[in-house]
């Protein structure tokens, strides 16, 4: 048992929450700003607009030139960069001590004083990048196309999860300057963000530093009403099949699910399930498919845990060129069937078990990770220590109550099927 992460945290008037965690290993800084601002958040015909502004923010603010946040982090030996989900957008950079007042005020300033720099000129450029990132990493990838076709198939039209990041290029292209301009003060607001710092620093001087360049003048107070969260989705009640075709090494199935929010007791051990059912060497599918059938090349199962109502949980299977998909699809259900008949044995839950518990301690292992996993925890579960209890919870997990969660979620006639087949390939 290692000892907890300290995590310190508290609240500025103006509502944005400061958490500092104290680590003088490194003589570094990580600082992670997370908005509650992601895709699921967009009005209909206003897509991709939260992806928009994590390239906007770079355009520069008041007081920073275009292209100087990362001109300065870089000459003083720190790094920076942005991320955008479905649920968050966030803002890190890695600085050495002596810097971390200089990162502090860069973000401060593009998040309270974005919009005096925000012109028609750098919102049709950086609109350009994204459009140029949808090729490279969507269009002309190998199955880049997966995962807004998994969103289709599980979540209805209408459905906030249903688009993915990304966004409509058409949508894009459409947002006027005045549409931008009212995302922002519409979603970075103090109360939506949470300013998380961990390394080399006292909580006390975290909180004096976050008090010094957030608590005045940092950001729109409009405070206008946004989209309410989404009621949970039953698993679906019939399975459905898509089929796809693309430039792709080999024939691929993605079998996808409706699972709990990432909150949900029961998200966890859905995870676990995956994890058993196709997630690792020792797993089912792996065993029978892989390895004893051979009918699959390769196998993998993630859960992408979502804040509101509904996460998305899908097995991914690389099927031989002499197989069919529909073999391969059939033996799939054999084993969640199973898996929901019948509890695993504890000797591969408690190495599913520890599978998670080395990723989970080797994320933690780095400052940078860790400061957005404690960020992460109180957006999402409103508990910064959450990094010190999770644990906890992978290892209370028992076979019954695995095989209970699987039957529930992870039924087969509960799946929605992507028929991914080469280009060319035999029907």
């Amino acid at each position: 048992m290692t000892d907890p992460y300290p995590v310190v945290r508290h609240t500025l008037d103006n509502g944005l929450t400061v958490l500092v965690s104290e680590d003088h290993l490194v003589p570094e800084v990580s600082i992670n700003i997370g908005v509650s601002v992601g895709s699921r958040h967009e009005e209909p015909g206003q897509t991709g607009l939260a992806h928009l502004f994590e390239h906007l923010m770079f355009e520069g603010s008041q007081q920073v030139a275009d292209g100087e946040h990362f001109a300065l982090m870089m000459s003083h030996g720190g790094r920076c960069n942005a991320t955008t989900s479905f649920d968050r957008t966030c803002y890190f950079d890695t600085v050495p001590r002596g810097a971390a007042e200089l990162a502090l005020w860069l973000e401060a300033d593009r998040h309270a004083r974005l919009l005096p720099a925000v012109t028609q000129a750098n919102v049709d450029n950086q609109r350009d990048v994204v459009v140029e990132e949808k090729r490279q990493r969507y269009d002309n990838q190998p199955y880049g196309d997966a995962l807004a076709a998994m969103c289709e198939a599980v979540f209805p039209e209408g459905h906030p999860y249903r688009h993915t990041p990304i966004g409509s290029m058409q949508d894009l292209q459409a947002a006027s300057l005045e549409t931008v301009r009212a995302f922002y003060e519409r979603h970075y607001d103090p109360s939506h963000t949470v300013l998380t710092m961990v390394g080399d620093l006292t909580p006390s001087e975290g909180v004096d530093w976050a008090q010094r360049y957030f608590a005045t003048g940092s950001a729109p107070t409009d405070h206008r009403e946004r989209p309410p969260g989404t009621s949970p989705l039953p698993p679906l009640s019939k399975p459905s099949r898509r089929p796809m075709t693309g430039a792709v090494p080999t024939d691929r199935l993605y079998v996808c699910f409706r699972l709990p929010e990432i909150t949900s007791p029961d998200y966890l051990a859905c995870a676990m399930a995956l994890d058993l059912l196709a997630g690792m060497s020792s797993s089912a599918v792996h065993r029978s498919l892989v390895r004893e059938r051979e009918v699959v090349i390769d196998c993998g199962a993630a859960a992408l845990g979502l804040v509101s109502g509904t996460s998305l949980a899908y097995v991914v299977l690389d099927v031989e060129a002499s197989s069919s998909l529909e073999e391969v699809e059939d033996a799939l259900c054999a084993e969640l069937a199973r898996l929901a008949e019948t509890p695993p044995r504890e000797d591969l839950l408690a190495a599913a078990q520890a599978g998670a518990e080395r990723s989970w301690l080797e994320a933690l292992a780095s400052a940078e990770e860790r400061a957005d996993i404690i960020g992460r925890a109180m957006l999402t579960h409103q508990d910064p220590d959450y990094l010190n209890t999770h644990l906890a919870r992978v290892r209370s997990l028992d076979p019954a109550r695995i095989a209970e969660v699987a039957g529930r979620h992870l039924r087969p006639e509960s799946r929605a099927v992507l028929a991914y087949r080469r280009a060319g390939a035999a029907a």
